[in-house]
């Protein structure tokens, strides 16, 4: 049988980001984006507690706890924006939200 390594980790990480940017970057829909940096901040979190599983030491899972609060607030925030948007201009689709434009 053989053994777990960061080498797994860190490809598992790096198809979460590369999942998180397409999603980022194709896609219209706000709620999608937000899932889209979730990931990427999730992909963040596990290279974070890869390495530092690896050295041996406990600052990478200190940073990712960080980052999950950080990432909690985010969401709490944006969705809370989305809400608003959403009350004003009836949809959530990136090219149509235009309410800070002058």
């Amino acid at each position: 049988m053989t053994e777990i390594t960061a080498l797994h980790y860190l490809v598992v990480a790096a198809a979460l980001f590369v999942l998180g940017v397409i999603g980022v970057l194709t896609r219209r829909n706000v709620v999608i984006i937000l899932m889209s940096i979730e990931l990427i901040l999730n992909a963040v979190n596990l290279n974070l507690v890869a390495f530092s599983r690896m050295w041996g030491n406990l600052h990478g899972q200190l940073f990712a706890i960080f980052i999950v609060v950080d990432a909690a607030a985010e969401a709490a925030v944006g969705l809370g924006i989305l809400i608003a948007f959403f009350r004003n201009k009836e949809t959530i689709n990136v090219d149509e939200i235009d309410l800070l434009k002058w």
